[in-house]
Order: structure tokens, then sequence, then C-alpha cells
């Protein structure tokens, strides 16, 4: 199986983790969606990454869609068998990636429109939302009773990416975050490999 990324998305590292953790043999190919390359435009009409390509040759977009596909694969490595304690990795998969989304939406802003057409107002209302997921994380700690799960995985690649392009400016919403990262690379010694990086 081969993963299609980039080294800064955190979509990619989490996917990447997971498919490490679960003990699959995966390569990773660096894709630039920029210049919208055959190989990731052909496994990908949308041309986002990552995007997994299986060893038949069936493309698996949506960083969700791949990792949901690397469990099975696994044998049921990256979520619990228990159908509430899967549903609660869900949930953290889900508020991570949303506050990702967030987080890309206000890199996007900034680094594709010219600025005098910057919409500080879509700016602050985005952070308003990283900021109640932050706050959210914070008074809800993370438990890793059921092992590392997806959502940890895709918690892990949120805070890469926080210090990646937000340093100094959301470590006061969630002061654990650096409890649930030493806990969490205990169980994923590999996490530094993984994180993004620009």
């Amino acid at each position: 199986m081969k993963i299609l990324y980039s080294p800064a998305s955190p979509y990619s590292a989490k996917v990447r983790m997971a498919a490490h953790h679960a003990g699959l043999a995966v390569d990773s190919e660096i894709v630039k969606t920029d210049e919208e390359p055959a190989l990731l435009i052909e496994n990908n009409p949308l041309g986002k990454i990552p995007v997994l390509i299986s060893d038949d040759g069936a493309a698996i977009f949506d960083s969700r869609a791949i990792i949901h596909f690397l469990d099975r694969a696994s044998g049921g490595k990256l979520y619990p068998a228990n159908p509430e304690a899967r549903t609660e990795a869900e949930v953290l998969e889900a508020l991570a990636d949303g506050i990702t989304d967030c987080l890309l939406a206000h890199v996007y802003e900034r680094r594709f429109r010219p600025e005098e057409k910057i919409h500080q107002p879509w700016l602050e209302k985005q952070w308003a939302k990283v900021a109640r997921g932050l706050t959210w994380l914070q008074t809800s700690p993370v438990s890793f009773v059921h092992g590392v799960t997806g959502g940890h995985f895709a918690l892990a690649a949120l805070a890469g990416y926080l210090d990646l392009r937000f340093a100094g400016q959301w470590e006061t919403l969630w002061p654990s975050h650096g409890a649930f990262l030493a806990e969490f690379e205990s169980r994923f010694p590999a996490y530094p490999e993984f994180k993004s990086r620009g």
C-alpha cells in the first residue's frame, strides 16, 4: 500500500501514524497538491491529500475513510470493539478533525488572499471555534483506558499542526496538552517522526 501525503498536512500525519501503529506495510510518497500531479488526480479527483492506494490499486481518500480502512485491514487495531468505547473514540476524532478544519481555513485565508482582501471576521469566527474546541479538550480530559485509538491519532496530529502553524497562540487554551502528548508518546514512541513539519 502507499499513502500520498504532504509533510505539513495534519491529516497525512494522522493516517501515517495509524498505519504504523497498526503494523501495516505502507509506503509514503510526498506529493505537491498545488502542482496537481497525475498520480494524485488519478487517485482522487478532488486533488486532496492524504490518499491511500491499496494493494489492489483501489484509491481511498479522506483521512477518516483511510483510517477506518486501516482499522479493518489490521483486524481492529485502531478502534475499540466495544460500541460505546468506539463511539467515544470516533467523537474525539471528529472533534480533533473539526478543529483542524478551522485551523486550515484560517491558514488558507491568510495564505491565498491578497492582504487587502483577507476577511478578518472569518478568521475570528474560525478561531472562536478552535478556542471552544480546545477548551472542551481541557475540561474533558482524554482517556487511554481503551488503548490508543483513531481519536488519539487525530488529536496528536492536531497538536503537531498547532505547534507548526500557531505556536504561542493556543497553549493557554489547552494547558493539559503536554500531559496528553507525554502519555501518547509513551504509547506511540514514533510520534516525532510523523509530526507535521513545514
